[in-house]
């Protein structure tokens, strides 16, 4: 059981070091919602978001560690999960080949955004009720959050302007990819329970 906990400290601890996680995707997101024909201008905007943004996002990194090591064996996180495992790698997919499309205009292909849309409402109902799996569930909260910066933001913007530039749609991929691999990562390390020794 502490090889398990330790490993899950460890993947936490990878995201804190290179400043991924939940943080990195909010900070890189940001800058492709900032258009602007200057890129001095555009390269002041990002320096001042990374500086205003840094301190907030290792904090709340460091919170993560401190959280996670004071806790006493599995009594405030929830076990492995290989649904949820299978559930949350299985629509990363989906969401990627889904945001390929932003290039056409979003009624042709409204039926396969819909599906997507059931099928993660799914998936959070699914994570909404497992116990002790607020980390989780707060991650899927940004992935879907339609006023962020992530999967539901990026939907709402393909739903108002009507189809997307492909260049942005290749960069948006690719955080919401790590948003997805994060879900993923942390799932994967949680405690299994065969893992768990009762005396």
């Amino acid at each position: 059981m502490f090889s398990a906990v330790s490993g899950l400290a460890q993947h936490i601890r990878g995201n804190f070091q290179s400043s991924s996680g939940l943080a990195r995707w909010h900070l890189l997101s940001m800058f492709q919602y900032k258009p602007t024909t200057n890129n001095q201008q555009l390269f002041k905007s990002k320096k001042s978001v990374m500086k205003k943004t840094n301190f907030s996002a290792l904090f709340r990194n460091l919170a993560i560690l401190i959280f996670l090591f004071s806790f006493t064996a599995c009594a405030t996180i929830s076990s492995f999960d290989q649904y949820a495992y299978t559930q949350t790698t299985s629509l990363k997919v989906d969401a990627l080949n889904t945001m390929d499309l932003a290039t056409d205009e979003y009624s042709a292909h409204e039926k396969n955004v819909q599906e997507l849309h059931t099928n993660l409402q799914k998936i959070y109902e699914y994570e909404k009720n497992r116990p002790r799996n607020e980390i989780t569930l707060k991650m899927w909260n940004i992935i879907l959050d339609t006023n962020g910066h992530l999967l539901g933001g990026f939907i709402k913007r393909w739903q108002n302007e009507h189809k997307l530039n492909a260049v942005f749609v290749q960069e948006e991929k690719k955080i919401v990819a790590d948003a997805f691999d994060q879900i993923a990562g942390l799932e994967s390390h949680k405690i299994k329970s065969s893992d768990i020794k009762t005396n």
